[in-house]
């Protein structure tokens, strides 16, 4: 059975709930529209499902192409309009600081109501945790399948892993493998450079944000030692070297060994 793309997973606003997608166009900073937007308190600190996971529970829908975002949260409540840029305003994004213009609108206003508490809306080039070097991520199929026969459950929601590119054909973990090498999805040209570290995020139902799996005990029984610079590694992270869209059945092959410039 030769590899092939079998999902692919995008969000508008970091944190919020992903959603499965047909095709994505992949740019040197990561599939075009997934992740456009991030949500930071009154101190300009990034907020994502650690600190809040109950952004989870809400589905943001954003058409690039007409410019319109749409939040619709878990009491049904709808709040939409046309993204507008204002000044760029300082943040922290994962520790870094970063200024990123404040997104006007009725989005802020709507998430402060919700959540009892002060929140923004920025827009970001990426949102990407690790910036260009890791603006696409993959994950098997077959590892989602392992995790899940340890856990004793008849399958893992691959959301739980915000993971964009899941393939199939391939054995537990295989991915592992192409740390270090090209790899080509469709026409679009990646090169890999390392593993995904796990965190409490993970064990969230990634609808209600409940903490229902133990994602990281499960990893700890057989992942613990697996070599990584990032602790509980599941999954992939690599740069685009040849931007393209990239679809569901697309074909997915591993070029020879070769130093990927870091």
């Amino acid at each position: 059975m030769s590899a092939s793309v079998s999902g692919l997973v995008v969000t508008a606003v970091k944190g919020m709930r992903v959603r499965a997608v047909e095709a994505v166009e992949l740019t040197a900073v990561g599939a075009r529209g997934n992740r456009s937007f991030y949500v930071i308190d009154e101190r300009g600190q990034m907020l994502n499902g650690k600190r809040h996971g109950g952004l989870q529970t809400i589905v943001p829908d954003y058409d690039i192409n007409a410019g319109t975002l749409t939040l619709t949260f878990p009491d049904g409540g709808r709040v939409e309009g046309t993204v507008a840029l204002g000044e760029p305003v300082q943040t922290i994004f994962h520790g870094r600081p970063r200024r990123s213009p404040e997104v006007l609108g009725p989005w802020a206003a709507a998430m402060s109501e919700h959540f009892g508490e002060p929140m923004r809306l920025v827009a970001a080039d990426t949102a990407v945790d690790r910036g260009r070097q890791a603006a696409a991520s993959l994950i098997s199929s077959a590892s989602l399948r392992q995790l899940a026969q340890a856990g004793e459950t008849d399958s893992v929601d691959p959301r739980r892993f915000r993971m964009l590119i899941e393939v199939e054909g391939i054995g537990p973990h295989e991915e592992d493998e192409w740390v270090g090498r090209r790899v080509r999805v469709g026409e679009a040209l990646l090169a890999f450079h390392g593993f995904v570290g796990r965190c409490m995020i993970t064990t969230r139902n990634p609808e209600t944000a409940v903490v229902d799996f133990p994602t990281l005990k499960l990893l700890a029984g057989y992942r613990m030692d697996h070599p990584s610079e990032e602790p509980l590694p599941f999954g992939i992270y690599g740069e685009v070297l040849v931007p393209a869209a990239v679809r569901l059945g697309d074909p997915v092959s591993v070029q020879a060994r070769a130093q990927v410039a870091r």
